[in-house]
């Protein structure tokens, strides 16, 4: 509760909306910064929870999603926007959460997912002036792939070895810098290419599309189909993206390479918004009703909710069951299900 009270970015407009409604609770909620997934689905669901007299949500944006995670598993938020993968490393004490050590997976156990959807696939983004055409040609180039530590740092290195074999420091160099930087690297020339979460169309894409003629790499459909790549989706927070390229609606300054169907494939980061296991039943399923019979509103709300994965609850697609330890509120289910969803029994929570 400290940490969202003296967050800098805190997001009212929504109590404003509760309160004429009648809001029956409050909430606190953590997501990330504007212009993604995350941040669109806790806002998103900020406003309809108060326009419907639910709750009114104090939501505090641009949050390290590691420590917000921690927040409500131990009752100090009650809402926050979570890659897969971070409730996994909790529960085995690594990563960002060794300090947790083995009390981590009583504290993981502690979570429960509303909803889930996704922040888009890890693809290599660069100026047509670059010369890269492939993964292949990140080799010897300067690679930014992230803030100095979390899951997208992870998978955007695990994404470029499964695609080249190919290791940062020995055969490229990385860099990171924190997100609030990437809007200046996207334009400023000192990278030659970005290898990063992307939903699309992506504002990114477009910022960078100021500089010059941007080209998207897929992962070519060989390796993308390929045993060794596909062994990847078993690890949690892990899913497939395929996207039909002539759907998303870029400007002739943006193209695809590495795909001969004209389909952009990648390695996606599955998404849920998680609560406390203790969130009131009732809550968990007034919230996610909320979310589900909103989901047209949610995905007209921004040109790329239409590829983040939105009301998918496929198990595969999901991201959810075999490694991924983190299950639905069981008010949620009742949510999905009550509405014509079915949600693998592998992830449903008592």
């Amino acid at each position: 509760m400290k940490t969202l009270l003296h967050s800098t970015a805190l997001t009212l407009a929504a109590i404003a909306f509760a309160g004429a409604a009648g809001a029956q609770v409050n909430l606190t909620a953590a997501t990330a910064s504007p212009g993604s997934t995350p941040h669109l689905s806790v806002t998103h669901l900020a406003t309809v929870a108060g326009e419907r007299g639910i709750a009114a949500l104090q939501v505090a944006e641009g949050q390290t999603l590691t420590n917000t995670i921690l927040d409500v598993a131990q009752g100090r938020t009650d809402i926050s926007a979570a890659p897969m993968l971070l409730p996994f490393l909790l529960s085995r004490g690594m990563g960002p959460f060794s300090a947790q050590g083995e009390e981590g997976a009583a504290i993981a156990a502690n979570l429960r997912a509303l909803y889930p959807y996704n922040a888009g696939s890890f693809n290599v983004l660069t100026l047509e002036t670059s010369g890269i055409e492939t993964w292949e040609d990140l080799r010897g180039r300067t690679v930014f792939n992230g803030p100095p530590r979390g899951a997208a740092l992870t998978n955007a290195r695990q994404a470029i070895t499964l695609a080249t074999g190919m290791q940062e420091g020995t055969d490229y160099t990385g860099h990171q810098a924190n997100w609030g930087q990437l809007a200046s690297l996207l334009v400023d020339g000192s990278m030659d290419a970005f290898v990063i979460p992307t939903t699309h169309p992506s504002d990114r894409v477009t910022l960078m599309a100021s500089s010059g003629d941007v080209v998207v790499v897929s992962v070519p459909q060989e390796t993308f189909e390929s045993e060794a790549f596909q062994r990847v989706f078993q690890m949690p927070g892990n899913i497939p993206i395929e996207i039909e390229w002539d759907t998303i609606g870029y400007d002739d300054n943006v193209r695809l390479a590495e795909s001969d169907d004209g389909i952009l494939r990648g390695l996606g980061t599955a998404f849920a918004d998680v609560v406390n296991v203790n969130m009131d039943y009732q809550l968990a399923y007034d919230l996610t009703t909320a979310h589900i019979e909103t989901l047209d509103r949610l995905i007209a709300s921004a040109p790329f909710a239409r590829t983040g994965g939105y009301g998918v609850v496929d198990q595969r697609l999901s991201g959810f069951c075999g490694n991924n330890q983190l299950l639905y509120h069981p008010g949620a289910v009742a949510a999905w299900e009550d509405h014509g969803y079915d949600i693998p029994d592998c992830a449903e929570g008592q």
